[in-house]
């Protein structure tokens, strides 16, 4: 990896780090030694290079990727939501920590911010939605409701 930043703020990273990360995203579990072996590098080098790729922020955290819907949380929706003009980055910074919002963007167009929501049915979403009405910077929503999950993955290396 070299060090450093770009000037977007993008970290170039080489082809080792590349096979890290993939075989890491892989197995979240799998052992530095484990890593080691299978790319044969040192274990000291997958370590440094973890150690690098963590402090430049590359990997943000170590988390385990959950399966909402075995935990009951069967509705996925996207809500667009338009906010009065101004309060936006305040209102988000309170919406943003609702235990259903997994994600939120800032966008452009018809709506300020769109948020992807699970729930564990429509009475919880019902009253999500008229709690956000109910807030006096939110002008407007708009909600769609998933049918299927075709592809969800957040956290995917295949990019690199």
């Amino acid at each position: 990896m070299k060090e450093g930043r770009e000037k977007n703020g993008s970290v170039e990273i080489d082809e080792t780090d590349r096979k890290i990360i993939k075989l890491f995203n892989e197995d979240g579990r799998m052992s530095y030694r484990k890593i080691a072996k299978h790319l044969n590098v040192s274990i000291g080098t997958v370590h440094n290079r973890m150690e690098k790729l963590t402090k430049n922020g590359v990997i943000r955290k170590f988390a385990p990727v959950l399966d909402h819907n075995k935990l009951g949380y069967n509705l996925t929706t996207i809500i667009g939501v338009r906010v009065k003009g101004g309060v936006l980055e305040n209102w988000e910074d309170v919406t943003a920590y609702h235990e259903n919002v997994l994600c939120m963007y800032d966008v452009t167009g018809e709506f300020d911010a769109i948020l992807i929501a699970r729930f564990k049915d429509t009475v919880e979403l019902d009253q999500f939605v008229k709690k956000l009405l109910k807030e006096p910077d939110v002008q407007r929503t708009y909600t769609q409701t998933v049918l299927n999950i075709v592809k969800e993955d957040l956290s995917s290396s295949k990019m690199l």
